[in-house]
């Protein structure tokens, strides 16, 4: 489906764009006060399209809603929804109060299923995700649900979102995962680790949220900057940015890796796409690495605007 000028990896039986977009930003950001313009979001859509870069992510939380409205418009106005692999995600629902908060029940999978069906004016979607994982509600019982509106033809595939090893180990019991989606970037090494076991399992200014996370505290600014600095000189290297070093570098991790950067500027959308001409050898990797580990920030819980991956589990599990 992909563009032959655009690297292609596989997700299920499908190539797509080795390097995805995601679309979070075109309608949602973790910074208070952010404007938001559709025409120039629609006019990344197109550039990135063009690029040969057709694996969007979205989800029903960005907005909420209005990202997925966005991508459906885009849809309508373009005539050019065959060329997409479209991903996108359901999970989270806001409470009165204004909280988010997490259902992975049977009833509200479906309504949520239909509901960005409507939305992105569509009659299937390639892969749909549990954005994250309901403890109130076994993950069998869920990606039940899922089965059932995949087999009424609503979308192609399954995927799951931020999951541990051993959730899903217990969901590809009840239907094959096609995709996982977690954060990994030189910042965030934890689904290697064996704590996580999920490789070997799948073969700031004031108001910005991010200052609330511990990665990004006063402790760790040093350490992040260190990094930062590092990356930046390696990436001299190779005639290239420290963002598109890190992108780079994700990829060359395996064939079953796939980015999903996001961006809502076509200046961005084009220097993330450069990345995947940068060569890495081994030496580049365990260079990168060592800088890594000699600046490793203590883990922590989900980083939510970090360069995020789409795992392809062609592997199988173990």
């Amino acid at each position: 489906m992909a563009s032959a000028r655009y690297p292609q990896r596989k997700i299920g039986d499908d190539y797509v764009s080795a390097q995805g977009l995601g679309c979070m930003g075109m309608s949602f950001s973790y910074t208070s006060g952010e404007s938001y313009n559709d025409e120039e979001s629609a006019k990344v859509l197109t550039r990135a399209l063009d690029l040969g870069i057709n694996f969007w992510d979205t989800t029903d939380v960005y907005g909420p809603h209005t990202n997925e409205q966005l991508i459906g418009k885009w849809f309508k106005d373009t005539g050019r929804r065959k060329e997409v692999f479209l991903a996108t995600k359901f999970g989270h629902t806001r409470g009165s109060d204004g909280s988010i908060q997490v259902r992975g029940d049977k009833e509200y999978v479906k309504q949520a299923c239909y509901g960005s069906l409507e939305r992105l004016g569509v009659e299937q979607i390639e892969l749909y995700y549990q954005h994250r994982v309901d403890d109130k509600t076994p993950i069998e019982e869920t990606v039940q649900a899922m089965v059932e509106l995949k087999n009424e033809g609503k979308f192609r595939y399954l995927g799951l979102s931020e999951c541990s090893a051993a959730t899903l180990r217990r969901a590809v019991k009840v239907h094959p995962i096609a995709a996982a989606q977690m954060e990994f970037s030189p910042f965030a090494l934890e689904i290697e680790s064996e704590q996580t076991d999920f490789l070997r399992t799948a073969h700031l200014d004031e108001t910005d949220g991010r200052r609330n996370h511990p990665r990004f505290s006063e402790e760790h600014f040093a350490d992040n900057l260190k990094l930062v600095t590092k990356l930046t000189e390696l990436a001299a290297k190779k005639g290239a940015t420290p963002g598109q070093l890190a992108l780079a570098w994700v990829l060359s991790q395996g064939d079953d890796f796939l980015l999903i950067p996001g961006t809502k500027r076509i200046k961005y959308l084009e220097e993330n796409a450069k990345a995947i001409d940068i060569q890495l050898t081994k030496e580049d990797d365990q260079e990168i690495r060592k800088a890594i580990e000699s600046t490793r920030v203590t883990p922590t819980t989900i980083l939510p605007c970090a360069t995020r991956l789409n795992f392809s589990l062609r592997k199988g599990i173990e």
